[in-house]
């Protein structure tokens, strides 16, 4: 049975979903935040709703809306962005889990597509596996492995991917129109000894937002980074159904 996308179903197909024993569901958690003069608010967000949408068709899985907001006060100095607190992170998580488990699904994978989510959504796993349901959080495994393989510029930080050419070129292979290229400039801010260890508005070190340099992106690159995240989640998702003996 291909998945089934709960944006555009009826009940009806979603019951029929599950009574098929098709019960692994999956939830893209984005993000409204700066990304840069060349990219659009919404980057976070198209980012893992499109690697949330390709797991769910190999799983044949539920797929479930993303949610578009995210706790990211890091880029609150910068108009258009929206950041919810921590505990609306967590909590919009717990009652979505436990309302999909309410109707059938078993698994609930979280796709996080933002950095300052992840605290917040590893705290709603937690909280509910000790209910339990079953919950886990992917946060873009193997990001960092197909950046080292596919980047011409250098990182601003270790790890750090942000507006950069990562970014830009994941955007490119997946909303090519919402990218302006003749926007793109290199910034590459002085970090303090302590970068994410506290919270610091990203505005403070980088007037336009973004941290690296997006000239040397492609859409090519994007697809290659997309694509090595889905076989990296697969593999975190299978590793963890197998572990719970799920069939």
């Amino acid at each position: 049975m291909p998945m089934i996308d709960l944006s555009a179903a009826s009940w009806t197909d979603v019951r029929d979903h599950i009574a098929a024993g098709d019960t692994i569901a999956f939830l893209p958690f984005g993000a409204l935040e700066q990304h840069g003069p060349h990219l659009p608010l919404t980057t976070d967000t198209i980012q893992c709703a499109a690697i949330a949408a390709r797991l769910a068709d190999h799983y044949s899985g539920l797929l479930l809306p993303p949610v578009p907001y995210g706790e990211t006060w890091d880029n609150a100095g910068f108009p258009g962005t929206i950041s919810l607190s921590a505990s609306t992170v967590t909590a919009i998580c717990v009652d979505i889990a436990t309302s999909a488990m309410s109707f059938g699904v078993t698994t609930l994978v979280i796709v996080n597509g933002d950095y300052g989510n992840r605290a917040p959504v590893h705290a709603a796993a937690r909280q509910l596996s000790i209910a339990g349901s079953d919950v886990i959080v992917l946060d873009y495994p193997g990001l960092v492995e197909v950046g080292d393989s596919v980047k011409e510029s250098p990182w601003a930080a270790p790890g750090l991917c942000h507006a950069d050419e990562i970014e830009t070129s994941m955007v490119l292979a997946l909303e090519p129109d919402l990218v302006h290229p003749e926007r793109y400039a290199a910034a590459y801010p002085e970090l303090p000894a302590d970068f994410g260890k506290r919270p610091i508005r990203f505005d403070t070190l980088s007037p336009t937002g973004v941290f690296g340099d997006p000239r040397p992106s492609s859409a090519v690159k994007g697809e290659a980074i997309v694509s090595f995240v889905v076989e990296r989640s697969i593999a975190e998702v299978d590793a963890h159904l197998a572990a719970i003996g799920a069939p």
